[in-house]
């Protein structure tokens, strides 16, 4: 028996795509801290709110934007989210006040909430379903491989050129990405019965206590995108922080090897259960990095990045699973809706985790903000085995 096939052009355009956008946007995440502190001199507190206010619009948009898709022809609606998206990186060369900056950042989280949902929902019309942990699993590695060459980049790119350099070639990567994006063919949409509005046509119900957990999971992954590298400058590591998130992207990568074909085998819970735990240890062995770097540096160091290469497993081994568990959770035509309310629970995540790590970053240091996140990681793992994995086997449909 053949495999349905699973790299189309379409796919491989769409991959492309969300890579690009990924991409512009992991480039500026880790020297956002560093702009606002440099050149509009906030306080860890005030950058941690105002990064939040990104995180928070894109929140906002997210139930709206499956509600659409779910109503509507989608790549429009895609089309139209990543060209807001990528216009306005324009708007940041010419962000003269923290107040226009603010602004923007706001309307770059609703284009992004957007977009990010159309990305995720097309990917998964022009996927066959036998085949949907794999292809979501591969469609995340985009997000990931970006993840690895961007902060990189964005870090390099602080030490030898000024801002507006790094917003340009943003700028740049995420306009190829809109080419990419114009490029892939959809399905034509069925149309199916129209219902009246209600809370499920926004929100999965289904979806509450798998988003309460993912959500404690993303609260700390939030803090480590953003403030690793100050946390490890606040260590001592001076240096080469950006392969922080180069190890991490091999481990995501390393874990495609393995993760979707068994989330395709049905081993959904499984797959989320062992990621977890891994993320579990990592968390608190970041945290024991800081006592560590007072007794032998070089260690310690070597630990830091060796952390990040088992973050990455364990982050992309259960990310795509919790993707496919919402998925699964939802007939066909809520595909939008399942996508935007696994979205959603990951930006409420996200920006509490921007928000405390600023936060205790300013009251107290970093390294007790990662000590915060390891201790969310052992209730996320608790609550997962004795709530989500029964209701999930009750409600799933597929």
């Amino acid at each position: 028996m053949t495999k349905d096939k699973l790299l189309t052009r379409s796919y491989l355009y769409i991959l492309s795509a969300n890579f690009l956008l990924y991409f512009g946007f992991y480039l500026l995440l880790p020297i956002l801290p560093f702009y606002l502190t440099e050149v509009f001199k906030s306080n860890n507190a005030s950058v941690g709110i105002i990064l939040s206010c990104y995180t928070i619009a894109a929140l906002c948009i997210r139930p709206f934007s499956g509600y659409l898709l779910d109503t509507f022809s989608r790549k429009p609606l895609y089309l139209f989210a990543f060209f807001i998206f990528t216009g306005i990186f324009a708007g940041y060369l010419f962000a003269g006040t923290l107040t226009l900056f603010t602004l923007l950042r706001i309307a770059h989280g609703f284009a992004f909430g957007t977009v990010t949902v159309a990305g995720n929902t097309i990917v998964i019309d022009i996927m066959p379903s036998s085949r949907r942990g794999e292809g979501l699993g591969y469609y995340g590695l985009m997000n990931n491989s970006a993840m690895s060459i961007g902060p990189m980049v964005g870090l390099f790119l602080h030490e030898a050129y000024s801002f507006e350099v790094i917003f340009t070639c943003a700028l740049i990567s995420c306009s190829l990405g809109f080419i990419m994006a114009t490029l892939v063919k959809t399905p034509v949409k069925l149309p199916v019965k129209k219902e009246p509005l209600s809370l499920d046509r926004f929100v999965l119900i289904k979806w509450i206590p798998a988003g309460i957990d993912l959500l404690l999971l993303s609260i700390p992954y939030g803090m480590t995108t953003t403030y690793v590298a100050m946390y490890a400058k606040e260590m001592g590591i001076t240096s080469g922080t950006g392969l922080f998130f180069t190890f991490m992207a091999i481990g995501m990568a390393i874990s495609r090897l393995f993760s979707g074909r068994q989330v395709d085998k049905g081993r959904i819970t499984t797959v989320i259960s062992i990621g977890m735990s891994l993320v579990c240890v990592c968390f608190f062995m970041l945290y024991a990095c800081e006592a560590l770097m007072k007794w032998d540096s070089l260690i310690a160091t070597r630990i830091f990045f060796g952390i990040a290469l088992f973050l990455g497993i364990g982050f992309g081994t259960m990310f795509p699973a919790f993707n496919t568990l919402f998925v699964n959770l939802a007939p066909n035509h809520q595909r939008g809706t399942a996508t935007s309310t696994y979205l959603t629970s990951w930006d409420i995540g996200i920006g509490a985790g921007l928000m405390l790590g600023g936060y205790i970053g300013q009251i107290a240091n970093f390294g007790k903000a990662f000590l915060l996140g390891a201790c969310l990681t052992v209730f996320a793992v608790i609550y997962f085995n004795m709530k989500v994995t029964p209701h999930f086997e009750r409600n799933k449909l597929r």
